[in-house]
């Protein structure tokens, strides 16, 4: 219901590129085990790009931003909302304030949110407040997609599957890169393309060079 009202009422566009994983899955490698020891949690993509998108919000604030009689509200904190599939139906759990959070503070968050969503024991108030949504389905092998804003939010990120791509590099030679389409949604009453662009082309290069997540 809210997102066939969210198509209706909302102005859509959409923007998209590709990000090279390289950096990022190396990052995961490393610190997959100390984490795991730190948080008893596993780390996962979607962490890892929940800390990154945290990470470059507070630069692009009206991406993090509501529409309200007309005014645009630019919030200050991020509660970041992950798209969860619970047999069949959507929720969308948050994550509080998420740029306060460290990568092991959004590992704990994630893994304790998507437990609860899969017990059915989340609050209302934990599925509801969120100022921007992450979208990822690329554990169900879609390579890219476009979602629909989540009101009162001002855009969305859509987050498609790891496929090694051939990429040609400077010198001339092709190899293979892992490589990830991501799409954002934007509400056109509140951003345009341009600020799209830099935002998506910022959490490009803070996944291209995720060190500074840790």
């Amino acid at each position: 219901e809210r997102m066939a009202y969210s198509t209706a009422t909302i102005p859509h566009f959409t923007l998209s590129l590709r990000v090279d994983m390289t950096e990022a899955i190396r990052l995961r490698e490393r610190v997959l085990e100390p984490l795991q020891a730190r948080t008893g949690q596993r780390l996962s993509f979607t962490a890892i790009l929940a800390r990154a998108v945290a990470t470059v919000l507070p630069h692009h604030p009206y991406m993090n931003a509501s529409l309200s009689d007309g005014n645009i509200i630019l919030w200050e904190d991020i509660h970041l909302g992950i798209a969860t599939s619970v047999e069949e139906n959507l929720i969308v759990p948050v994550i509080r304030e998420a740029q306060s959070k460290n990568l092991g503070q959004i590992v704990t968050a994630l893994a304790d949110l998507t437990e609860r969503a899969r017990n059915r024991r989340l609050t209302p108030s934990e599925m509801t407040g969120s100022t921007f949504t992450i979208s990822n389905l690329g554990m169900f092998g879609i390579e890219s997609f476009t979602a629909i804003i989540n009101p009162p939010e001002s855009a969305i990120l859509a987050v498609g599957k790891l496929v090694d791509t051939p990429v040609k590099s400077a010198d001339g030679f092709t190899a293979f890169r892992p490589m990830i389409q991501l799409t954002a949604s934007a509400d056109h009453r509140i951003l345009d393309g341009v600020a799209v662009a830099r935002f998506l082309d910022e959490l490009k290069s803070t996944l291209e060079n995720p060190y500074l997540l840790i």
